[in-house]
């Protein structure tokens, strides 16, 4: 497909980035906004919108003060006749944030939005306003689909470097001008404390932008809100949440390392100890910095399905707030597994519901890469795969169970994308190759991180019979972004013969593997 135009998207940004410009370290550090400010209300972390559809999408701002959201949209760039939207007011109980929903929009079309903030005791007095614009899905199959997805986001101690130009693997994303960024988990890192400056290995040093939330593990909702904020304060990242729309999951590092319900854990660089109180904070603040269709609803839940029009459902999966406890995952039966009885029963049915030509399955986690868990030198799995390579045991059960499903309801087109491990992959399972063989081909996609230590690469598990057809990946832990392995991946779908294509690109955008898929087939 070839790459469409990019109607007034520059001029129309040039608002957003003259507010972000205005955003400095001693502000971000804060622990919010301050209630004696002078002047107008200011959005200076920019505007996202997110979970965009055919003729709807969610906006969203944090504000430095309490204020009342306005957004106006139009089809052109110079707001003749705007329609207006009046969202939330905003205070300190979302810290500041807020979303609003625009229903109605027209189809397939360019929407130019800026988003104003306007004093609660006086909406005649507004700040500057902050300018964004996406793409609404297309009715038409002839448009195509092209988007983006990483994950991984300022892990393993390395966080905004200024001397490299900050999170730059967010310009190569927007360059190809995608329909929408799928971040696939670990937005944030709130256990991995960022230190002003790290030695590296060859002599350089690494330095980081430095806040106060950032000096040590997130136990308190402000400390969790600040990691948040900490990656807004890049520039590249602001500039392209207002030229691309997300669809955001999450995964263990918005709480910690390898969490999962129920647990009390020892780490002792923590004082709150129980893993319910730490994630119920993290998912307000998560709730909060991102604009998601499903999470001011009753369950608050992650997980859901995203319509992109007849080419395209985004099945978006949460491994991680219904798995069982981790542990050597040996057992013969699993009702409960990675995803809960309710999140497979869901995609299941909603699976089965779909007319889309493709149905990407967004899952946080890989299906066939082996990842333990090694607290305390136990040898507990972290993700599905456990390393038996004979029949599906534990959390392979409910992959085995979905698997079976899609082969026998003749379901199409299904493509799996992740992260999760640090390195850039593709996999295909075969059930000639498998143990477990009640299943029709299909592919798997791994790209990341987006700006994080880098990883080798796991071991297969056999029991679904997965071939590891490309893979680069470095020889030691921890790379630092300075010496490469960040990645993104590219789906580019054919509005004509409806072919999907996976990239797996380079942080400078270079690709280094290519696969082409046909419609039509179960599985895929």
């Amino acid at each position: 497909m070839s790459l469409r135009p990019f109607p007034g998207r520059r001029s129309v940004l040039r608002g957003s980035l003259a507010a972000s410009a205005a955003l400095t370290l001693p502000a971000a550090a804060g622990a919010g906004p301050a209630f004696a400010l002078s002047g107008r209300p200011e959005a200076g972390w920019g505007v996202q919108t997110g979970d965009v559809t055919c003729d709807s999408g969610l906006v969203w701002v944090r504000s430095d003060r309490p204020a009342r959201m306005i957004v106006e949209t139009s089809a052109t760039e110079s707001f003749r006749t705007p329609r207006r939207w009046h969202g939330p007011l905003l205070g300190a109980d979302t810290d500041f944030t807020g979303t609003t929903r625009l229903r109605g929009l027209p189809a397939g079309e360019q929407i130019h939005y800026r988003v104003l903030l306007a004093d609660p005791d006086d909406p005649r007095r507004t700040g500057e306003p902050v300018s964004g614009t996406f793409r609404t899905a297309s009715v038409r199959r002839r448009e195509g689909v092209r988007f983006v997805w990483s994950g991984d986001l300022a892990g393993q101690g390395w966080g905004i470097n200024p001397d490299l130009g900050g999170y730059r693997i967010y310009n190569a994303m927007a360059a190809l001008d995608p329909d929408f960024f799928l971040c696939s988990g670990d937005n944030v890192y709130a256990d991995g404390p960022l230190s002003g400056s790290v030695a590296l290995s060859d002599g350089r040093t690494w330095r980081n932008i430095t806040t106060e939330e950032k000096s040590k593990v997130a136990e308190t909702l402000g400390e969790f809100r600040g990691n948040f904020r900490y990656n807004l304060l890049d520039e590249n990242l602001r500039r392209f949440n207002a030229q691309v729309p997300s669809i955001v999951q999450w995964d263990d590092h918005e709480v910690t390392n390898n969490w999962f319900p129920g647990e009390i854990f020892a780490d002792p660089r923590y004082t709150e100890k129980n893993i319910d109180v730490l994630a119920a904070r993290a998912r307000q603040a998560f709730s909060e910095y991102f604009p998601i269709s499903t999470l001011r609803r009753p369950d608050g839940r992650v997980y859901r399905v995203v319509h992109h029009g007849p080419l395209l459902d985004v099945f978006v999966l949460d491994m991680r707030t219904y798995r069982n406890a981790n542990s050597p995952d040996s057992q013969t039966t699993d009702p409960q597994g990675i995803l809960g009885r309710e999140q497979l029963e869901w995609l299941k049915r909603e699976l089965g519901r779909s007319r889309a030509v493709w149905k990407v399955i967004a899952s946080d986690m890989p299906l066939g890469l082996v990842v333990p868990d090694g607290t305390d030198g136990k040898p507990n799995i972290e993700g599905v795969a456990q390393g038996d390579p004979g029949a599906p045991l534990g959390r392979e059960l409910q992959i085995a169970e979905l698997l079976r499903y899609i082969k026998h309801r003749r379901i199409t087109g299904t493509v799996w994308l992740t992260a999760d491990v640090h390195y850039t992959s593709a996999q295909h399972y075969q059930p000639s190759r498998a143990v477990f063989t009640d299943f029709e081909p299909f592919w798997e996609f791994v790209s990341g991180p987006l700006n994080a230590g880098a990883f080798p690469a796991n071991a297969l598990d056999s029991t679904f019979g997965p071939e590891r057809v490309f893979v680069k990946a470095p020889a030691t832990a921890n790379v630092s972004p300075a010496g490469g392995y960040q990645f993104f991946g590219e789906v580019d779908i054919d509005g004509g013969c409806g072919e999907l294509t996976v990239r797996l690109r380079e942080q400078d955008g270079a690709v280094l593997f290519t696969q082409a898929l046909q419609p039509g087939r179960v599985g895929q």
